[in-house]
């Protein structure tokens, strides 16, 4: 059998056993780093006692305070079966309250208690520390960030060619 790669007829080596390979593939990278980044934090969370979402509905709100319910699932592109059960938790350790909006009574605010504005002194220290555990600088996180930042903007304007 020939195991030399085969050429494409455009010039690409797009070779079966070369772009096929479980190693090359951005999906897997960005899987498997998505898995051991969570795991990572995991104890880094613990004396907060949140969860990897829990802390992501933290992060939201303490960037911006009374956000509704449809605006955080967007910011953190969760759906409503998935968020609720998250912010009741938060509510139920007293970190933050869901109210009714008064304007419109469907949509449904969340706000952070003060104890729940408080961990945010906590939590300060979480980034320094992820930041350590992997070797990089805060700089050098904020630009793979930004870059997977423009990644994910880049998949989500992608448009697949319709076929003629």
């Amino acid at each position: 059998m020939n195991d030399a790669p085969h050429s494409h007829p455009d010039g690409d080596d797009r070779s079966a056993p070369g772009w096929l390979a479980l190693d090359r593939q951005l999906c897997f990278a960005l899987y498997s780093a998505s898995l051991a980044m969570t795991k990572r934090y995991r104890p880094l969370l613990e004396p907060l006692g949140l969860t990897y979402p829990q802390y992501l509905v933290m992060l939201a709100l303490w960037q911006q305070d009374g956000r509704s319910v449809g605006a955080l699932g967007e910011a953190l592109s969760l759906d409503s079966g998935t968020l609720t059960p998250l912010l009741k938790r938060l509510e139920a350790a007293r970190l933050i309250r869901r109210q009714r909006n008064h304007e419109d009574e469907r949509r449904v605010d969340v706000y952070l208690t003060p104890a729940g504005a408080t961990l945010r002194q906590q939590a300060e220290a979480i980034p320094p520390q992820l930041a350590s555990s992997v070797g990089c600088s805060l700089d050098e996180i904020g630009a793979l960030t930004g870059e997977l930042h423009r990644l994910r903007q880049a998949l989500a304007q992608f448009r697949s060619p319709t076929p003629t």
